[in-house]
C-alpha cells in the first residue's frame, strides 16, 4: 500500500482538483485507491458527489480514533476508488488532540492498522488543506511520498521552496522514510508567455522531480465538480482528463522505478 499526500500550502492550485482525477486515473487502470479529505471545507467529497448528509464518519473520526479506515471509508461512483470524507469537525482538531499522545502519527497509526489487518488499497492519497497545520502534519508524517501540484504563476518557486523546506523538517524529526514524489504543473495556459517562463524554471530548478504531464486550463475540468463528478467520468476527452490520465501513468512508473530500486 503506497501512500501519497497532496500538498501544497498555497490554496487555489489544483490540490483537490489533482487529488480526485489522480485518484479515478488511478482506479481506471485497476489499482485500489482511497482518497482521504483532509481538509474541513471537504471540496473533495463534494467534487466526488458525496453530499453532506452521507458523511456519517468522516477523517475526523478517524484522526480523533473514534473509527478506523475501513468503518470510515465509503465506495464512490468510481468502481476501485473508495473516499473518507471530510467534514467541518476537523476544524477544531488541532485544538482538540493538541495535548495528545502521538497527535501527529495519528493517520499513520491508523493506515498501519489497517494494512496489518486488510490492506484492501493499492494507493492511498490524500487532499490536505492550503496551511501547514496540524493535518497537513499527520498526512506527511503518514506518507511515503509527497506530490506537489503547482501553479503556472509567478510566485510558484517562493511558495515551493517552503513546501520543500517542511518535507525535509518532517523526515527529519517524524518521517524519515518520507520522499519528494513529484512536482505536477497545473494550471498551464499555452497562450500566456509568463506560464511557459514558470514552466522552464520550474524544471531547470526541480530537474526530474517535474513530471513531464503539464495540466493545462480547461473548463471541462472546471465544471466537472458541480455535477459532483471528477473530470475523467465528466468528460474524459477533454485535455484535463488526458492529462490526469497521462499523469497517473508518470506516477504508476515511478512507483515501478522504486520498487525496483
Amino acid at each position: 500500500m503506497r501512500v501519497i499526500t497532496i500538498a501544497n500550502q498555497k490554496g487555489g492550485v489544483g490540490k483537490t482538483t489533482t487529488a480526485i482525477n489522480l485518484a479515478t486515473a488511478l482506479a481506471a487502470v485497476g489499482k485500489r485507491v482511497l482518497l482521504v479529505d483532509l481538509d474541513p471545507q471537504g471540496n473533495a467529497s463534494t467534487g466526488l458527489g458525496i453530499e453532506k448528509d452521507d458523511r456519517e464518519v468522516s477523517s475526523y473520526d478517524l484522526l480523533t480514533e473514534r473509527a478506523s479506515v475501513e468503518e470510515a471509508a465509503i465506495p464512490t461512483a468510481v468502481p476501485e476508488l473508495s473516499l473518507i470524507p471530510s467534514t467541518l469537525d476537523l476544524l477544531g482538531l488541532e485544538m482538540e488532540i493538541s495535548s495528545a499522545d502521538r497527535r501527529a502519527y495519528r493517520l499513520r497509526d491508523a493506515l498501519r492498522e489497517h494494512e496489518k489487518r486488510e490492506a484492501r488499497f493499492d494507493f492511498v492519497l490524500m487532499d490536505c488543506p492550503p496551511s501547514l497545520n496540524l493535518l497537513t502534519i499527520n498526512a506527511m508524517a503518514a506518507a511515503d511520498s509527497v506530490l506537489v501540484p503547482l501553479q503556472c504563476e509567478f510566485f510558484a518557486l517562493e511558495g515551493l521552496s517552503q513546501l520543500l523546506q517542511t518535507v525535509e523538517e518532517v523526515r527529519d524529526s517524524l518521517n524519515p522514510e518520507l520522499d519528494l514524489h513529484g512536482i505536477v504543473l497545473t494550471m498551464f495556459d499555452g497562450r500566456n508567455n509568463l506560464a511557459a517562463q514558470v514552466v522552464r524554471d520550474v524544471r531547470a530548478y526541480m530537474g526530474e522531480s517535474v513530471y513531464q504531464t503539464v495540466i493545462p486550463r480547461n473548463v471541462r475540468v472546471s465544471e466537472a465538480p458541480s455535477f459532483g463528478k471528477p473530470a475523467i467520468l465528466y468528460d474524459m476527452k477533454c485535455p484535463g482528463s488526458q492529462a490526469y490520465i497521462a499523469l497517473a501513468s508518470e506516477v504508476i512508473q515511478r512507483e515501478k522505478r522504486l520498487a525496483a530500486a
